[in-house]
């Protein structure tokens, strides 16, 4: 190819990936308009941003609830917020338009953000977060594990103590069916709808709700393991 051509090709090309980056950025800012948690990954401290599409100096301006300078001190360097990279960093910036914390998505709706020194942070739809909170709540407390004729095999304590990785701490209470013995669960998380537990063992037992106190290990089989909340 002459060199004219592929210089004309190569602009082409770039102007392309230029337009498609923008696009990406007009996207994501449309999206991220609204009301956002901020926290630890294990909730435990949390802040409301509310990220508007209006323009500040360095980017976008925001509000950040007076009680996040408390629970999240570095908050305190935001004054802004912007689109960074190819249009997939939302950044959390300060005066000058420096990172003080970027975010990329990890799932649809939260985005993840590494502080040196300090661990990671989620940012989260605030609705959606305030929905998962509502479902660990309700979670948290005793639980039966029974075959379906309804005989009790173990009983399980689900608790919020945090353990890594979006995980908590799950502890078997009295004795158990050997089947569950030998499983050994010790951690739990809610994950799209289901509950997990997991053994040190890296094995993994799925539930789904069928309402809101009574779970059904799938895939289902003719022996059917259901866990059952305690009153």
């Amino acid at each position: 190819m002459p060199l004219s051509r592929f210089s004309a090709a190569l602009a082409l090309l770039l102007a392309a990936s230029g337009g498609a980056a923008a696009q990406d950025a007009s996207t994501l800012k449309k999206d991220m308009i609204g009301q956002w948690e901020l926290a630890t990954t294990d909730r435990s401290k949390t802040c409301v941003v509310t990220l508007k599409g209006d323009a500040a100096p360095q980017g976008f301006k925001l509000e950040l609830e007076p009680a996040c300078a408390a629970a999240l001190p570095f908050s305190k360097d935001i004054a802004s917020w912007s689109i960074k990279g190819l249009g997939d960093i939302v950044r959390l910036q300060s005066p000058t338009g420096e990172a003080v914390i970027d975010f990329t998505e990890v799932e649809t709706g939260i985005f993840e953000g590494l502080r040196t020194n300090e661990g990671v942070y989620i940012l989260q739809n605030l609705a959606a977060a305030r929905s998962l909170a509502k479902s660990m709540d309700q979670m948290i407390g005793d639980w039966s594990m029974v075959r379906g004729n309804g005989q009790a095999i173990c009983t399980l304590v689900l608790t919020n103590t945090d353990a890594g990785n979006d995980n908590f701490q799950v502890f078997v209470k009295g004795k158990c069916d050997p089947a569950v013995t030998a499983f050994n669960p010790s951690l739990w998380r809610l994950d799209h709808g289901q509950m997990l537990l997991m053994s040190a063992k890296g094995e993994t037992w799925q539930f789904e709700a069928d309402d809101n106190a009574q779970w059904r290990r799938v895939p289902d089989s003719a022996a059917p393991l259901i866990m059952l909340r305690e009153q």
